[in-house]
Parts: structure tokens; C-alpha cells; sequence
């Protein structure tokens, strides 16, 4: 154990804990380890040829007749998830949100710094032993409802290509995955279990169907060392990148027996389309990120395929993050619940079977879309979709869009991750910014439009040609106008210029860096 003790984490950090976490880095820290050259072999190959396709060597299992596990009762209806991370106020409201299950997220809406992984663990233990309240700085309390009325917690660990550096073993750092992953499930699973209420997880960030069997062997060991059930555990995989949409029906084989679903996470979908094909030319430039809609080609091609791919194998299909957050002017407010409302509406017309809010405020405008679908059914797994046919092309027709990059986009890309940025190294991963709630994911996308429109040397709807010189003049105009937004004093400690110094170092790097919380994490405590 590496730095400053916080209170109360020898409640986390037992022995056995520690052993348990040892246990499953041996095994398991020497096959991730190998996922970096995979996963690089398989971006030079897309280099290569400027393409990808469904997987020829696994089409016996897109072929043949087989089902995932039987969903727990816990997890039959899904029809409003709530995200957001694991402080204990966010957790009281998230809890009490009237949303069916709430994703505790130690990943993309956390920022890892010591205290949030320790004390989210805190947190959630606490909750789920109904020993958690919250009382604001204005005196206000927050307590949990009653246990019937609360969510159902699905936790997302980290991504396995994030090292945890305040635990060692053996002299090297654990994947943060096994120790968000593990701790969690050595505190509560047993408890959870006789809940009938988990342990349940998010799997983030996976690029193939050798990742997801990865974590099934990372899950069949867990339960077996811990004396739980197996296939106790039940795992529903966000698909957020652009290969593993290629291999949805292999990712959900190899976890059958833990599979609870798939989910379409869409603003990592974009950042992952850009790192795969940031060099493969103009058909694959991305227009402005708040461009590029669900309604847009490609991205049907992508929600259709992944509701086809669930209902056929009997699983959950979860639709994407309604990002906006009430607002205090009406007309801003009153867009946005529009926004949301028409995407939740086409996503329980196309077939999903719930959908993900970053906000209490939207929960009930995202049920009201399902209930009129579901009305008292929990899904709709039996609408097979079975008119969707989906292929490579058009999942790749990223030049569909009909829109194009401009400078009101490259500004907002520097803007957005700067203010991201900011907070991120301040250690809050879930930031609201323009009346979006954002997390890394936002961040990703901004560096990565910035990285491939230099590379395209993109003409911009003024003219201009895309170059880092022309970022690094919006950057200063923007950080001018933050200085001007926020007072002198506070600009000045408030991190503002550090995070500019990041995002232009890791935009304009000459070599495409794969994720940008590899280098900031070092910054963290």
C-alpha cells in the first residue's frame, strides 16, 4: 500500500482483502498484460487496410443456437439506469432516484485518485449495510429510502489498460480493474447475494471477445475463492468501441453464463472510431462531436445491431446516456427534456429494453418513454428484430453524417476539454460543462477530434486548415476567457493552466497516445 492513509480504509484494506486482490493479480495481471500488443496488433492491421469485418474464424458462434443465463429477477427490468460516481451524496440520490438500477461508477465518472477509490469501496459497503446518509454544507440530510424502493447497483470497474499505483505486488503495480472489481466483491458479494440484489457489473472499455473471456475467468475464479455460486455473478458489457461491435455475439458467448446484457456506449464509440481510423483519411473524419446524433447512419446501424444481438441471445439491450442536465433557464430547459424525451422515445421504439439518465431530474422523463412501450412487461426481449441486417459497411460509414467540421467545433472541443480537464485532476470525474453532465469520455473525444483534424489537415467552414498552430491559438483565446470568466484569483489556483498544458500536450503529440488518463494519472494523489 503506497501513500497517505485516509480514515476508515483498514475497513477496505483488510488482509484478507489484500490477499484476495494478490490472489487474482498473479493469475490473471500476466494475461492482461498481453493486451496491449493485441489490441496493437489489431489497430496496425486497420492501418493496414483501412477496414474491418465480422470475424471469420468465429462464425460457428454467430451461427449456432445458444442463449445466455437466465436473468436474475433483479435484473428483469431495466427501463431507467441512473450513472454517476460513488461519493455518498451522489449515492443517496442515485439510490433514491426512482431509477430501476444505478451504475456506481468507478470508471469513466471517476477520477482515481486515492480517496475516490477507497472511499467509493467505503461508500458502497456502508450502503448497502443501510449506513450511509449525507448531510450538505447548507445542513440539508440525505438518507436511503426503503430498501424496496432503492436502485439495483451495478458497479463499473475500471478499464483494463489502467494500473492502480497505490497497490503493489510484488513490486508492480494491479490493474485497477482487479481492484475495483475485487474489493467490491469481497466486501459485498456474499452480502449482495442473499440480497438477491448482485453482485452485479459494467464491463468497460473492451475491445474483443478475448477480453470479455478474460473476465469470465477472472469471475468463475472469484467465486470459486470466495465460496460464491457460480455464475452468482452477472455482467451486463457496454460495447463503446468499434471493434468489439464487430464482435458482440462473440462477447456475450464468452460470458454466457454471467451475461446480463449489452449497452451502447456512445460517446466512447465515437472516441474509439476516431483512435482506430485517426489516419485513414477523410471518410473517416468525424464532423463536431454535438453533429454526429444517434439518428445519424452508422449509428442506427450500430443501436439496431446491438438490440438484434441481445434479444437473440436473450439478454438486455441498454440504450445510451441522456448526458443533459437541468437547467435553470427555462427555454435551455426545456430543449434539452425535448432532446431527451425524442431519444428516449426512439430508443424504446427500436427495441431496447432501458436506457441510462445522468441526472435525477431526467428519470422520470426516460420512463415515461418506456412505460409507453413495456407498460407493465419489465422488457421487450421478444422483439427479436429480426428485419435488422447490419454489415461492415455500414457500421464503417462514418462520412454519412452529412455534416462537416468547424471552427464553432474545434473551439468547443478545446473548451470542453479544458473545463473536463480540470476537474478530472482535481478528482471529480462527473462534471457538468454547458449543461451537459461530462466524463472522460468527453475529454477522449475533444483530444482525438483535435489529434485527427490536424492529421487530415481538415479545411474548417472558414477557410481555415486545421494545424496545431490554429489549436494552439483557439487554446489561448479560450483559456484567456476562462480567466476572465472566473476572476484572476481563482484562475490562477484553480488548475485552469495545467489542464491546458495537458490537453495540448497529448493533442498535438506526435504519436496518437491511446488514452489520455495514462499520463494525467500520474498527476493525481
Amino acid at each position: 500500500m503506497h501513500g497517505t492513509p485516509l480514515p476508515r480504509e483498514e475497513e477496505v484494506l483488510t488482509p484478507e482483502a489484500l490477499e484476495f486482490l494478490a490472489e487474482l493479480h498473479r493469475r490473471f495481471t500476466p494475461v492482461r498484460d498481453d493486451l496491449p500488443a493485441a489490441r496493437a496488433a489489431r489497430r496496425a492491421e486497420i492501418a493496414r487496410t483501412g477496414t474491418l469485418d465480422f470475424l471469420p474464424e468465429t462464425a460457428a458462434v454467430r451461427e449456432a443456437e445458444w442463449s445466455v443465463a437466465p436473468t436474475p429477477p433483479a435484473l428483469l427490468d431495466r427501463r431507467v439506469e441512473i450513472t454517476g460516481p460513488t461519493d455518498r451524496k451522489m449515492t443517496v440520490n442515485a439510490l433514491n432516484s426512482g431509477a430501476r438500477v444505478w451504475l456506481a461508477d468507478f470508471e469513466d465518472a471517476s477520477s482515481p485518485t486515492r480517496a475516490n477509490v477507497i472511499g467509493g469501496q467505503i461508500t458502497m459497503a456502508d450502503a448497502f449495510r443501510r449506513r450511509l446518509d449525507f448531510t450538505d454544507e447548507r445542513g440539508k440530510r440525505y438518507a436511503l429510502r426503503p430498501d424496496e424502493e432503492l436502485a439495483v447497483v451495478v458497479m463499473r470497474p475500471r478499464g483494463w489498460h489502467l494500473d492502480e499505483k497505490h497497490l503493489t505486488v510484488d513490486g508492480r503495480r494491479i490493474p485497477g480493474a482487479l481492484v475495483d472489481f475485487g474489493l467490491y466483491l469481497f466486501h459485498n458479494g456474499r452480502l449482495l447475494a442473499e440480497q438477491g440484489r448482485g453482485p452485479y457489473f459494467y464491463l468497460a472499455k473492451l475491445e474483443s471477445h478475448t477480453e470479455a473471456r478474460l473476465w469470465n475467468d477472472v469471475f468463475l475464479a472469484a467465486q470459486e475463492l470466495l465460496g460464491l455460486e457460480r455464475g452468482t455473478i452477472r455482467a451486463t458489457v457496454l460495447i463503446e468501441t468499434i471493434t468489439a461491435a464487430f464482435e458482440m455475439e462473440e462477447i456475450l458467448y464468452e460470458l454466457r453464463e454471467h451475461a446480463a446484457g449489452l449497452n451502447a456506449g456512445r460517446w466512447d464509440y465515437l472516441f474509439s472510431i476516431v483512435k482506430n481510423f485517426r489516419d485513414a483519411g477523410e471518410r473517416f473524419v468525424l464532423p463536431d462531436r454535438n453533429a454526429v446524433t444517434m439518428t445519424a447512419p452508422f449509428m442506427r446501424a450500430y443501436t439496431e445491431l446491438l438490440v438484434r444481438t441481445c434479444h437473440k441471445r436473450g439478454a438486455h439491450a441498454i440504450g445510451g446516456m441522456a448526458a443533459f442536465i437541468p437547467s435553470k433557464d427555462e427555454e435551455v430547459n426545456a430543449t434539452a427534456m425535448e432532446k431527451v424525451r425524442a431519444d428516449k422515445d426512439r430508443e424504446a421504439a427500436d427495441g431496447f429494453d432501458g436506457s441510462w439518465v445522468a441526472h435525477p431530474g431526467l428519470v422520470p422523463v426516460a420512463r415515461a418513454s418506456f412505460d409507453a412501450v413495456l407498460g407493465d412487461r419489465p422488457h421487450q426481449r421478444e422483439r427479436l428484430r429480426e428485419d435488422v441486417r447490419v454489415t461492415a459497411e455500414q457500421l464503417l460509414a462514418i462520412d454519412s453524417t452529412g455534416a462537416h467540421p468547424t471552427l464553432a467545433g474545434l473551439r468547443n472541443a478545446v473548451q470542453v476539454g479544458t473545463r473536463y480537464l480540470r476537474s478530472w485532476l482535481a478528482g471529480r470525474g462527473a462534471v457538468a460543462v454547458f449543461d451537459l453532465m461530462e466524463d472522460v469520455a468527453t475529454a477522449e473525444i475533444s483530444r482525438s477530434q483535435l489529434w485527427q483534424w490536424i492529421e487530415a489537415r481538415v479545411v474548417l467552414d472558414d477557410g481555415r486548415t486545421v494545424t496545431a498552430d490554429l489549436v494552439r491559438e483557439v487554446a489561448a483565446e479560450e483559456l484567456a476567457a476562462i480567466e476572465a470568466e472566473v476572476g484572476t484569483e481563482e484562475f490562477a489556483g484553480g488548475g485552469w493552466r495545467r489542464a491546458h498544458e495537458l490537453l495540448l500536450e497529448i493533442a498535438l503529440a506526435e504519436e496518437y497516445v491511446d488514452f489520455l488518463t495514462i499520463p494525467a494519472y500520474e498527476l493525481l494523489d
